[in-house]
């Protein structure tokens, strides 16, 4: 088991990546909670799969955990979902120092984070990520959040979980085109700030993807370690915690254009967009063609998507629509549109005032509609 510690002053928690957590759930739980009780809010294909192993976890333990599913996809991040959690955490009689545990992958841990983050104004959350993707990125450093029709992760708050146990084990029964959805989440960590990572993950992305266990340890521990320190340098996104985000601005336009379904999913659509930003930064001449040329190409050994013409079922896109996208992302200020561009392979950075006439110019030579 490796620990990864997320240094908030007064804050900190740890990041427990490694087999067979989730049978530990209830031991690792025990010393965050003020009485034996916890309420799992869980993706139904989940608890299906793997839901009797962590409630026999609770049951050794001694702790009570009723259970809140959750339909499994991108559409259970909204009001109506969050508003139902809410309504069975006050059914159940949750009180403050009870806890909440998200057990599922990125959706479940961003919805049920939220709900923690606003039911009777805060109480604690375990992250327990079941998804590639969430164990690299979403369920470390408290990010919670819930889609609108106007955007992706528009409405949302900053509430960091007690405790993450990245348990390895539940990625045997991930669907191949889900780990590569998480591993476009892997590759955007080595292209925005480790270039050795990168040579790396080009040696031994096939390794991850087949779910070698020494690789995938090695890759998941190197990305929690990663955006640790940066959450810990930057946690609301004031500075250098923004470089997360690359790949994520033409990405969640694309998403939004295509109605957050299954058409794109997330890590798609980052993968996408870590390629775009790459290949827009050459055409501004901020990167040579090569680097971007060698983000693209590990990106698409990977069987992710570097191009429009790519997504499924002919999605078509206008360049005026997916940069009105753009100005709804968070990071757009008084009307300008930031993003994350880069110098080379494994160096990212915030650039902001982006020039829109250059952007629409772009996006149609990627094959976007005037």
């Amino acid at each position: 088991m490796t620990r990864v510690e997320v240094a908030l002053a007064g804050r900190a928690y740890d990041v427990l990546i490694g087999a067979g957590l989730v049978a530990r759930a209830g031991e690792l739980a025990g010393p965050h909670l003020k009485r034996r009780r916890v309420a799992i809010v869980a993706d139904d294909t989940v608890m299906r799969l793997h839901g009797g192993e962590l409630v026999a976890a609770f049951v050794r333990a001694g702790i009570e955990s009723p259970i809140i599913s959750v339909p499994a996809g991108e559409a259970s991040k909204c009001f109506a979902e969050l508003e139902r959690i809410s309504d069975e955490l006050l059914e159940l009689e949750l009180d403050r120092g009870d806890l909440i545990v998200a057990f599922g992958g990125g959706v479940v841990g961003d919805l049920a984070g939220f709900a923690a983050a606003i039911y009777k104004r805060g109480v604690d959350f375990i992250q327990i990520p079941t998804t590639l993707l969430a164990q690299v990125d979403s369920s470390v450093g408290g990010k919670t959040a819930i889609d609108t029709p106007r955007g992706k992760n528009l409405i949302g708050a900053f509430h960091q979980p007690v405790l993450v146990l990245a348990d390895l084990a539940m990625l045997d029964t991930l669907p191949d085109r889900e780990m590569r959805a998480g591993y476009a989440e892997v590759i955007k960590y080595a292209l925005l700030g480790d270039a050795d990572f990168l040579t790396w993950l080009e040696a031994n992305g096939g390794r991850v993807l087949a779910r070698d266990p020494d690789a995938l340890s090695h890759a998941v521990a190197r990305c929690v370690a990663m955006k640790a320190e940066i959450v810990a340098e930057d946690e609301k996104e004031a500075g250098r915690r923004a470089l997360l985000n690359l790949g994520h601005t033409f990405g969640h336009a694309l998403e939004a254009e295509v109605g957050f379904g299954d058409a794109l999913l997330h890590g798609e659509a980052v993968a996408l967009g870590c390629a775009q930003a790459f290949r827009f930064s050459a055409r501004q001449g901020i990167c040579r063609a090569a680097d971007a040329a060698r983000a693209e190409a590990a990106i698409a050994a990977s069987g992710l998507p570097t191009r429009l013409s790519q997504i499924a079922n002919g999605a078509s896109f206008a360049a005026d629509r997916l940069i009105a996208h753009m100005g709804n992302d968070k990071k757009a200020e008084g009307g300008q549109l930031t993003f994350i561009l880069a110098r080379r392979a494994g160096e990212a950075f915030v650039q902001k005032g982006v020039d829109i006439p250059a952007l629409r110019t772009f996006l149609i030579e990627e094959g976007a509609k005037p």
